[in-house]
């Protein structure tokens, strides 16, 4: 390795020309370690959206428990401006856990934020009402809030990076797509949760101790989680760098670097978490409260035909994981920009038809939009990434655009739908958002079926890495290095 190479290895990772390759620079992945990597990966995500699940559907009884105010708008504004605060906290979360991640391992992180988002999800279920302890439950929930915001922010790239650097690099997409089912399945649990609460438990149970159930099963499922996350390894593309960078007298690359030199990447990352968050919140989030309040729709029928929704999306979300590994990133992602330009407007027209039918064609059109970018996300952002920063990078550049634009989408739709009175505003900003996210991939290049950024090539088998070194299987690297900062 020559000088020059030597340095790359130290600031982007693990690097060798093609043309130094050896077999056992392949790294030859532990099948069942990638199932327990993915298992517990999508664990974390899943009880971050149960979380968010709960806490909307049941934002009316909180706020009667945690605020005083008469007025229960104002209660429920009290409330949801608690939840919001979450959100002020994850790009601070993920500048904290990124570079601990990137310097120690992304394992110890992880299991971190899984003992922190738990324990902030646990405590609400033990905070008194404000009838007992008066102003300090609104400051505990506040709190408790903040170290959930907190741990979340480390929590979605660390569990990316961690799933894409222990796949191979041929169903890299695959085993990414399952994060997303996670978070479609804690959705689904959180609402299916509060569902089954409100019909068991009358309205005097459910103010006194029914809301506290679903809380409190962060505590076990968090145990569990925690146990999974104890039990894997660190993932071969850290170790591979991490072996690179012991040999090495340079320091590794922090924050100067990661702005200086891959500050394209970052703004890329914002880019495409704009469009995917923004489809995300818009339609899980916003579209059931559009219906209630705007179109008057029964929001019991509304909150059905969403969990429906999210239903047929879980299982199309893995197939659309497998499609993004065979036909590429850039396809799926695109195809999605363009469908959501062209059917945005057709789409809110069949959800203010009235028509249970036309109303579900809506919801659905814009569920499968979405089903393409939460099955190709968690693949394609990781990649933009060299190793040495990619938990930095990917939880940095990933929470400063939910905070920002994700969070914001149900908030600032129904402010302009409040001053213009348009029924059309949220297709319209449905519209722009993809019109970013498609001027966005198309400076992206295809990562399918290639290895990581600054990580070797990784296979399921030897016989796999015999090939690639015959020649019999293509094997693509990065053809030269970028110069170091």
């Amino acid at each position: 390795m020559t000088e020059q190479d030597a340095r790359n290895a130290t600031h982007f990772g693990w690097f060798k020309r093609r043309k130094h390759l050896t077999t056992d620079d392949i790294t030859v992945v532990d099948g069942e370690m990638l199932k327990r990597a993915v298992g517990a990966a999508a664990l974390g995500n899943a009880m971050e959206w149960f979380d968010f699940g709960v806490y909307g559907y049941i934002a009316v009884t909180l706020g009667k428990v945690f605020f005083p105010a008469s007025d229960p708008t104002i209660q429920l504004i009290a409330t949801f401006a608690t939840f919001t605060v979450a959100f002020l906290m994850r790009p601070i979360g993920g500048a904290v856990f990124g570079p601990l991640g990137d310097r120690y391992g992304r394992q110890k992180l992880l299991a971190a934020t899984m003992i922190m988002m738990a324990l902030g999800t646990f405590c609400i279920g033990l905070i008194p009402s404000y009838a007992v302890i008066g102003i300090w439950a609104p400051i505990l929930l506040l709190l408790a809030r903040l170290v959930q915001g907190f741990s979340t922010g480390g929590e979605y790239g660390g569990a990316a990076t961690f799933i894409a650097e222990y796949s191979t690099d041929k169903n890299r997409g695959l085993m990414g797509s399952w994060l997303e089912f996670g978070t479609l399945a804690g959705y689904i649990a959180g609402a299916g949760a509060v569902m089954a609460l409100r019909f068991l438990l009358d309205d005097a149970q459910m103010m006194s101790w029914g809301w506290r159930i679903p809380f409190l099963i962060a505590g076990p499922l968090g145990l569990m989680g925690l146990y999974m996350r104890t039990r894997l390894e660190e993932t071969p593309a850290f170790q591979a760098y991490a072996e690179e960078a012991e040999k090495r007298e340079h320091e590794k690359p922090g924050w100067r670097s990661l702005f200086a030199v891959h500050w394209r990447q970052l703004l890329k990352c914002i880019g495409l978490v704009l469009v995917f968050n923004v489809t995300d919140y818009m339609l899980l989030t916003y579209i059931p409260s559009y219906m209630t309040v705007t179109l008057h729709y029964p929001e019991s029928k509304g909150l059905l035909l969403i969990i429906i929704v999210m239903l047929l999306m879980m299982p199309l979300n893995i197939l659309g994981g497998y499609f993004s590994d065979r036909l590429g990133r850039r396809p799926m992602i695109i195809s999605a920009c363009v469908a959501l330009m062209v059917l945005a407007i057709p789409s809110l027209h069949l959800i203010r038809s009235g028509n249970d039918i036309g109303i579900f064609t809506g919801l659905m059109l814009l569920g499968l939009a979405l089903v393409s970018f939460t099955s190709s996300m968690p693949s394609t952002l990781p990649a933009l990434f060299y190793t040495p920063v990619r938990y930095t990078a990917l939880s940095v550049a990933f929470n400063i655009s939910v905070s920002l634009f994700g969070g914001t989408t149900p908030l600032i739709t129904a402010w302009l739908m409040e001053k213009t009175q348009i029924l059309d505003i949220p297709a319209w900003y449905l519209m722009g958002a993809a019109l970013i996210g498609l001027l966005t991939m198309l400076t992206v290049r295809e990562t399918a079926r290639l290895p990581l950024r600054g990580s070797p090539p990784a296979v399921a088998s030897d016989d796999e890495a015999e090939l690639l070194m015959s020649g019999k299987q293509r094997l693509t690297v990065d053809p030269t290095p970028p110069p170091v900062p």
